[in-house]
């Protein structure tokens, strides 16, 4: 990979511990503050909600040249979180700090992708991605509990300083690049029209609909997880604690996949890999099911293996066949498109697992992620099939 690529992504992935360590510690602060556990959810739910916005913050995305807008947003995040000093016990200020920091996140998961395709060779995407999943996966595993134990030990003033220096390092790694980014084209349509761009791109581009489309289905279910891995436990008659070991395991997998889908894709494309994927992903599901120890943890890792598969072919062709001029505004139509069924399927499946037994709700969670997969084979296949893969890009 080039100087600028190999920057860019050490600044990414400094920026992901900050992300991670922190949300874990609002909710904590939160309970602490008020001694409510609705008060954790709300800090949740503040850093999740802007996120609906997304469209816009792609839209402004693709107006602006993006290695200066997210040079600034990075700088305003971390004097953002730092206001976190000055919360005292006044949980208020916490709330508005998760809300800008829940915006922040938005605008900057849109143009880090977009940004990404413009410094990294299209034949290198794939290979760029699965490092930023690897990282992300590692950071899903220790950086939660780090950030739980460093507010433990030092109090959330801790936590805030650490996630804003990562903010600092991200821009810095941003302002180290030597790229010669162009002025973005500017448009006379209206905004309304302007907005909606990514998504008529998703829909006309065929390969990206099925893909998206197959990862849709997906997530209607798989949603479930977020409560069914509780109900697991339980199945296997081990304490709450146990959660943390099933989610290690799929950790485990999940790095494992991360490691490997870049050669899948330059083998197979971006379509076949995320088939494959939802495939492994369906058999671990189906494992979990089981009242074996053995098979549930490796159903997990087959859980967590598949995921980067998904996620990894599922943005590459996204970033491969958008025009630059649309690639924010491309993300943030494929981020409502899934993460809308993903929210869904949680609230479902928490209410579910109390009327249906667990193993039954995971035998069609299985069968609808099957049927994914089969329907993509069918359809997304074919449809990339005129499509250059991520090696010959």
């Amino acid at each position: 990979m080039s100087r600028d690529a190999r920057i860019f992504l050490a600044g990414q992935s400094v920026s992901l511990l900050g992300d991670t360590s922190l949300w874990l510690a609002l909710a904590m602060w939160a309970k602490d503050l008020t001694g409510s556990s609705s008060a954790a959810g709300i800090a949740i739910f503040c850093v999740v909600a802007p996120q609906l916005l997304s469209p816009l913050a792609g839209l402004l995305v693709d107006r602006v040249r993006r290695r200066p807008l997210l040079i600034a947003v990075n700088l305003a995040s971390a004097a953002v979180v730092l206001a976190l000093l000055a919360v005292g016990d006044r949980v208020a200020i916490l709330y508005a700090v998760a809300v800008v920091y829940g915006a922040s996140y938005t605008l900057l998961a849109s143009g880090q992708s977009a940004l990404l395709a413009a410094v990294v060779a299209p034949a290198k995407l794939s290979e760029a991605n699965a490092l930023l999943q690897t990282v992300r996966e590692g950071l899903r595993l220790l950086a939660p509990v780090a950030g739980a134990g460093l507010y433990a030990a030092a109090g959330g003033a801790a936590v805030a300083i650490l996630d804003a220096t990562t903010f600092v390092i991200a821009a810095g790694s941003l302002a180290a690049l030597r790229m010669r980014e162009p002025k973005p084209v500017r448009s006379a349509e209206p905004w309304r029209v302007a907005v909606a761009a990514g998504a008529r791109h998703v829909t006309a581009t065929r390969p990206l609909r099925e893909l998206l489309i197959a990862c849709a289905i997906v997530l209607l279910v798989l949603g479930f997880g977020e409560t069914l891995t509780f109900a697991i436990a339980d199945g296997l008659h081990r304490p709450i604690s146990f959660v943390g070991v099933l989610m290690a395991v799929q950790g485990v997998g999940a790095i494992a996949g991360a490691l490997t889908c870049a050669r899948a894709i330059r083998r197979d494309g971006e379509v076949r890999t995320a088939a494959a994927g939802i495939a492994v992903l369906a058999a671990g599901t189906l494992l979990l099911a089981s009242a074996s120890l053995p098979a549930v943890l490796a159903g997990k890792v087959l859980f967590g293996f598949g995921i980067p598969w998904i996620v990894v072919g599922a943005f590459t062709l996204l970033q491969r066949l958008t025009p630059a001029g649309l690639q924010g505004r491309a993300f943030s139509a494929a981020e409502l498109l899934l993460g809308a069924p993903q929210t869904l399927s949680i609230a479902l499946g928490a209410a579910l697992v109390t009327i249906v037994d667990y193993r039954a709700l995971l035998l069609a969670e299985a069968a609808v992620i099957a049927v994914a997969a089969l329907w993509l084979l069918y359809n997304g296949v074919a449809s990339s099939s005129s499509v250059p893969n991520g090696s010959r890009t």
